[in-house]
């Protein structure tokens, strides 16, 4: 057989979060737990598809003169519209000066993605930071989007806490215009958000300094159990009439993640800015994707609309958060009750699906030879992906890795 033309190519490795999955798949033993993806699960283990969820799908496919066409290239209308008061708050100026524009992306990934393509086309400044640790994917969709990427500092491991000095050091050294990438809530990997001070201070820092905000929003009320809570500091950006980027993903909180469903909002000083910044996304999505795609939007925009459905989603999301902290909370007490060696009250102090556990990649590797337990090597744990069944074992396995393979 004659040589492929593409024969020069390398293996590429694994994606350290998703060859977790791919590691725990193959492993056949009966206790192994998978603590590496951010997906919810049940008490029992099991993936969940929200009541409201099934409800909004079902009145979908009952009506008759649903069509599958397709979209504009800024997706469902009502869902843009819904999106932007779900994040900016229904009395939000920015949204009735019309001073917002919003457009449907495939999940957080795809919003960020057109939203740096659009920064790179068009903002003079093609720096963007980004907090060390954050998302993996985050300085690979930046970087392909033809920006900058440099880091700023925010987890200190001593703490297991915020680097609160570092953090404003690092922004007030950053270039005038720069862009920043913040976590609106539950931060990924680490768990730990800014208090409201905090990012009081953190506001007039990039305001001074002239900074862009871009926030990414992935888990709007799945950290507190509040919707509201957990937009307040995209909120805050928003309310001193400065401008902004915000990302939004439906995967955790609606449990959408196989739909793709997101937006990329832009805050704009005026309607009329914000006008010709829609023209210009448009020519970023068009070649990309040309569409998004119609069926979970819709689901979506369905629950957003109605009164009755918006409150039991605000009750099931609140179900989902309300058990990730009980797990907080029984792993932490577990360990204490083991005597385990060190503070382990960063697990109750940090908010949302991960845990930035502290443990080092020797640990983490023990953890799993030894309790076939799976997690990214950074040692952060997916609490979603806990249950009361399986604290214990974790619990050993924690306690076996900090005194055995320390």
């Amino acid at each position: 057989m004659s040589d492929s033309v593409f024969a020069s190519i390398v293996q590429a490795p694994e994606d350290p979060i998703l060859g977790v999955t791919v590691a725990y798949n193959k492993d056949q033993s009966p206790v192994k737990l998978n603590l590496g993806v951010g997906a919810y699960r049940t008490e029992e283990g099991k993936p969940l598809v929200l009541n409201v969820v099934r409800k909004a799908e079902q009145m979908l496919v009952n009506d008759e003169s649903r069509v599958k066409e397709y979209l504009p290239i800024t997706g469902v209308a009502d869902f843009n519209k819904l999106s932007a008061k779900l994040i900016f708050g229904a009395d939000s100026p920015a949204i009735q000066e019309n001073r917002v524009t919003t457009v449907q992306c495939l999940s957080g990934t795809g919003s960020l993605r057109v939203g740096g393509e659009f920064l790179a086309k068009h903002y003079h400044e093609k720096t963007i930071y980004i907090p060390l640790p954050t998302w993996g994917n985050h300085p690979k969709v930046f970087t392909l989007a033809g920006l900058s990427v440099k880091t700023y500092r925010y987890y200190d491991p001593n703490t297991r806490g915020l680097d609160f000095s570092g953090l404003l050091e690092d922004l007030q050294n950053a270039p005038s215009g720069a862009i920043v990438l913040l976590h609106a809530c539950a931060h990924n990997p680490t768990g730990v958000d800014p208090t409201s001070d905090q990012w009081e201070q953190i506001r007039q820092l990039i305001r001074s300094k002239s900074l862009l905000p871009f926030f990414d929003s992935a888990y709007q009320g799945f950290a507190s159990g509040s919707l509201d809570a957990d937009a307040a500091p995209v909120r805050m950006f928003v309310a001193d009439g400065g401008e902004c980027l915000a990302a939004q993903s439906y995967a955790k909180n609606m449990g959408l993640y196989g739909e793709r469903v997101g937006a990329l909002s832009i805050v704009c000083k005026g309607a009329d800015v914000a006008s010709k910044v829609e023209s210009q996304l448009k020519l970023v999505i068009r070649p990309m994707y040309s569409n998004p795609p119609i069926h979970g939007a819709s689901i979506v925009a369905a629950i957003l609309k109605d009164g009755h459905m918006y409150t039991e989603w605000t009750v099931e999301l609140k179900a989902m958060a309300d058990r990730i902290i009980s797990m907080r909370h029984q792993l932490f007490e577990a360990l204490q009750a083991k005597g385990t060696p060190g503070d382990w009250s960063h697990i109750i102090k940090q908010i949302g699906m991960f845990t930035f556990t502290g443990l080092n990649s020797d640990q983490v590797a023990f953890m799993t030879k030894e309790f076939h337990i799976y997690m990214t090597s950074d040692g952060r744990i997916s609490m979603a992906g806990l249950s009361s069944r399986t604290i214990p074992h974790l619990a050993n396995a924690i306690h076996a890795a900090v005194t055995k393979a320390a």
